[in-house]
């Protein structure tokens, strides 16, 4: 099924100190000398008797970051208690066969910075490309945001708002992504939107919506604009499986076939 194909890298790296993030990871590195350190200490052997290594150790590293860092899947508990009138799943709860199935590339480059990705936006998208959603096809929207990103334009970006969200999850969508850090419009905008309004329904409306249909989506990824199509791929995101977590870190990628010349 897969042969001549090959993988495009969707994914941004999990970073110390990113100014990517709101919650930025910590990440510390220890090398083969201090590894070799604790090897003495965890087998009593001395240093000068690790001769394969001359006195090194493993490299190891300590990460301290939240769930929702570098790219990840959001699973639909991240939302909120429930999801379609029952528990929501956590990540180690999601089907996998959600996070590896074909997917489609939607083109929203040409929003600007706080715009909604709305249902007329998605239906013009997917006329352009002239493809109708399958149930179970990942949309990935691309927007480009990545290109800017570790600055502090990183965070202009256009999103989905509750209709576009909904809508997607009524053509059988289970998992959606995007090229940004959040699949909502960005938080400036919302913050902005709600001080002028007072309206509580403009904050997190498309990861609210998954608290009315079950679905998740792929926050961070890259590389969008390297596919070749905006179908005829699919993706794999699956996330790593933390015990009742919100969402899990995730190494996502495309999987092309080489003959492909739609």
């Amino acid at each position: 099924m897969f042969t001549n194909c090959r993988l495009l890298d969707l994914s941004v790296p999990l970073t110390h100190a990113s100014q990517s993030e709101p919650f930025p990871a910590e990440i510390k590195y220890l090398d083969h000398s201090q590894g070799g350190a604790q090897m003495n200490t965890l087998f009593g052997v001395a240093r000068e008797d690790l001769e394969y290594s001359q006195g090194g150790g493993w490299a190891i590293e300590q990460v301290n970051a939240i769930t929702h860092t570098g790219t990840h899947v959001d699973a639909p508990y991240h939302y909120g208690p429930t999801s379609g009138g029952a528990p929501a799943r956590r990540i180690d709860q999601v089907p996998l066969d959600w996070c590896f199935a074909p997917g489609v590339c939607l083109n929203m480059t040409h929003l600007k910075d706080g715009d909604e990705i709305t249902i007329d936006e998605l239906q013009q998208a997917l006329e352009r490309i002239e493809h109708a959603l399958q149930p179970g096809e990942i949309v990935l929207l691309r927007t480009d945001a990545d290109k800017r990103l570790e600055s502090a334009d990183y965070f202009q970006q256009p999103g989905l708002g509750r209709a576009g969200t909904l809508w997607l999850v009524e053509q059988g969508v289970r998992v959606i992504g995007i090229d940004a850090y959040t699949i909502d419009r960005p938080f400036h905008s919302m913050k902005q939107e709600y001080q002028e309004t007072g309206d509580g329904k403009v904050i997190w409306p498309a990861h609210f919506a998954g608290i009315t249909q079950e679905y998740c989506q792929i926050e961070k990824l890259a590389n969008l604009d390297q596919l070749p199509a905006a179908i005829g791929f699919w993706v794999s995101c699956l996330p790593v499986k933390i015990e009742k977590a919100s969402a899990g870190w995730c190494r996502a990628v495309a999987i092309i076939p080489e003959n492909e010349t739609r």
